[in-house]
C-alpha cells in the first residue's frame, strides 16, 4: 500500500504545481491584453484651436463637423468637441475644439486654450470668408500674427520648440501622393506616437526634397490648416462684381503662397453646398490621429479646393499665372480684389412729396384764368371771379341720361337754330366756372375759408354771384327746351312710311 501512497501523494503534487503554472499564465495574459489595450486607445488630449473674424462661418464649420444642423453661437472663448471613432478598434474619442471670438479685444484667451503642456498636441484651424475676398489676406496675416505673438508668450524651451520647428518640416518633406506610397489599412500608430510631432526616422540616409525657399519659412511649430468658408459666394462675385476666373485664380496664388510660408494646407469648403466639409475632417483625424488618408489634392474645381500640406510647391502654384492677363502675380492683393466703394443700390419707389395748398391753388387758379381768356369764348370772366382765391374747378364730366341728348364734338361751339341764330342755351367754360366758384363760396350750412383773408382782395359781392348763378340757370334752362322744341319738329317733319 505504501508505493500507492507515495504515488498518489506524488500524483497529487504533480497536479497542483500544473494548475500553479496555469493560474500564473492567465493573468500574465490578461494583464498584458489590458496594458496593450490602453496603449491603442485614441488620446483625449487632441485639440483644434479655431481663429478667424466674426461672420466668418467658425460656428458653422464646428457644427457640421460635429453632425448638428444648428450651431450653437457663444462669445469670449467656446468649447465644442468632435466625436472620433476608430472603425478598425472599434475605439473612439473626443476632439477637444476651442473657438476664439472675432472680437480683437478677446485674444487674452487664448491663454487658456493653448498652453506649454498642451501645445504639441493642438492644431490651428484660421478661418477666412470668401463672401468677402477683398479681406482674405489681411485676416490670415492678422490672426497669424496673433498666433506668433502667444506663442512668444509660451513658456516653452528653445530646444523643445525647435524640435517642433524640425517635426513639421519632417511631416511636410515625407508627403508623398496617395497612389505613389503604400496605402495604410490599418488604424491610427499605436504607443506614443503623435501624428503631429512625429519623432525623427532615425534612417540618416534616408532622401527628402529640399524645401522651397518660400516654404516654411515662418515656421511656428504647430501644424496649421487655412479654411475658406462660403465657397458657394463665387458664382455671386463673378455675377455682381464681375470677377473672372483670372482674379479667382490670383485669389488662390496669394493663399496657397500664404500656406507655404506657414506649411498649411488649404480647403475651400460650403456648408450650404456641402463642399469638401467631410474631406475636411477625414484630413483632421489623419492629422491628428493618424487615420488613414487617401485623397490627392483638388486644385482643378475653383470653389472645391483642397491642398495637403506637403504637396505643394511655387512651382505647382506658378501654373496659375498662364491665365492672368490683365494682372501679374507679383500684384499687390488689395490693388487687384478691391473692396466695393458702395453697396448695391436696392430700386425702390420715389417718395413723393405733397405740394404746399396755398401754391397748388394758385398755379389751379392761373390754369383757368388761362382756359377762360381764350378767343371766340364771349364775354370774358367778371373781374371778382379772376380774383379769387377759391380754385376753379374743371368742367365735370356730364353723364349720359335717357332725357338728354349726348354732347356733341363740337361742343365748344354755340348751337345754332334753323335760323342760324345762336340759341340762348349756350354756355361758355367761364360761366360755368363762374357757376361752380359762386356755388363753392356760399355752401350753405357751412361756413367757407374767408377768401379776402387768405389772398387780400377785397370780398366778393355775394349780390353779383347771384345774379350770375341766376342767369346761367336761365340760360340752360332755354337751351334745353329750344333742344327739345328743335327735336319735337325734325320728329314730325319726317315722311311716313
Amino acid at each position: 500500500m505504501a508505493p500507492i501512497i507515495e504515488k498518489e501523494d506524488k500524483m497529487g503534487n504533480f497536479n497542483e504545481e500544473s494548475s500553479t503554472d496555469d493560474s500564473e499564465n492567465l493573468w500574465a495574459d490578461i494583464l498584458s491584453e489590458v496594458q496593450s489595450g490602453s496603449a491603442s486607445k485614441l488620446p483625449t488630449t487632441r485639440t483644434v484651436l479655431v481663429l478667424g473674424d466674426n461672420d466668418s462661418g467658425k460656428t458653422t464649420l464646428i457644427a457640421k463637423l460635429q453632425g448638428l444642423e444648428e450651431p450653437k453661437k457663444g462669445s469670449g472663448l467656446e468649447y465644442y468637441y468632435i466625436d472620433v471613432k476608430d472603425e478598425y478598434r472599434d475605439e473612439q474619442a473626443r476632439l477637444n475644439v476651442w473657438v476664439l471670438d472675432g472680437d480683437p479685444h478677446h485674444t487674452g484667451l487664448l491663454k487658456y486654450a493653448l498652453k506649454e503642456d498642451s501645445f504639441s498636441d493642438t492644431l490651428v484651424m484660421l478661418v477666412v470668408s470668401m463672401a468677402q475676398p477683398w479681406a482674405l489676406l489681411e485676416t490670415l496675416t492678422k490672426w497669424a500674427d496673433v498666433l506668433r505673438d502667444h506663442v512668444d508668450k509660451l513658456r516653452i524651451p528653445a530646444d523643445k520648440l525647435q524640435e517642433y520647428e524640425q517635426s513639421l518640416i519632417r511631416v511636410y518633406q515625407a508627403y508623398t501622393e496617395p497612389g505613389d506610397g503604400p496605402i495604410a489599412t490599418q488604424g491610427p500608430p499605436r504607443g506614443d506616437i503623435n501624428p503631429l510631432h512625429p519623432p525623427p526616422s532615425g534612417s540618416e540616409e534616408e532622401s527628402v526634397l529640399p524645401l522651397g525657399e518660400l516654404t516654411l519659412s515662418k515656421n511656428l511649430g504647430i501644424p496649421i490648416v487655412v479654411v475658406v468658408t462660403k465657397s458657394d459666394t463665387i458664382s455671386m462675385l463673378e455675377k455682381d462684381f464681375d470677377y473672372k476666373d483670372e482674379h479667382l485664380d490670383f485669389i488662390q496664388q496669394h493663399i496657397r503662397k500664404f500656406c507655404l510660408k506657414y506649411g498649411a494646407a488649404m480647403f475651400y469648403t460650403s456648408v450650404k453646398d456641402e463642399r469638401n466639409c467631410d474631406l475636411l475632417y477625414r484630413y483632421l483625424v489623419h492629422r491628428i490621429y493618424g487615420f488613414p488618408f487617401t485623397s490627392p489634392a483638388l486644385v482643378v474645381d475653383k470653389d472645391s479646393v483642397f491642398v495637403p500640406s506637403g504637396w505643394d510647391n511655387e512651382k505647382k502654384i506658378s501654373i496659375l499665372y498662364d491665365n492672368m492677363t490683365s494682372m501679374k502675380p507679383d500684384d499687390t492683393f488689395e490693388d487687384i480684389i478691391t473692396k466695393p466703394s458702395t453697396r448695391k443700390v436696392v430700386q425702390r419707389d420715389a417718395e413723393v412729396t405733397a405740394e404746399d395748398d396755398q401754391a397748388f391753388l394758385a398755379k389751379q387758379q392761373l390754369q383757368l384764368s388761362k382756359q377762360t381768356a381764350t378767343p371766340g369764348t364771349g364775354t370774358p370772366p367778371p373781374a371778382a371771379a379772376q380774383e379769387s382765391p377759391v380754385p376753379r374747378l374743371q368742367r365735370p364730366q356730364v353723364h349720359k341720361t335717357p332725357e338728354r341728348s349726348p354732347a356733341p364734338a363740337n361742343a365748344g361751339t354755340p348751337v345754332r337754330g334753323k335760323d342760324g341764330k345762336p340759341q340762348a342755351g349756350n354756355t361758355t367754360e367761364g360761366m360755368l366756372a363762374n357757376f361752380f366758384n359762386s356755388l363753392l363760396s356760399k355752401t350753405p350750412g357751412q361756413p367757407g375759408p374767408n377768401v379776402a383773408s387768405m389772398t387780400g382782395a377785397e370780398h366778393i359781392d355775394k349780390a353779383a354771384v347771384s345774379r350770375d348763378a341766376a342767369a346761367e340757370l336761365e340760360r340752360m334752362t332755354k337751351g334745353k327746351k329750344s333742344i327739345d322744341t328743335n327735336n319735337t319738329s325734325t320728329d314730325s317733319a319726317e315722311p311716313q312710311s
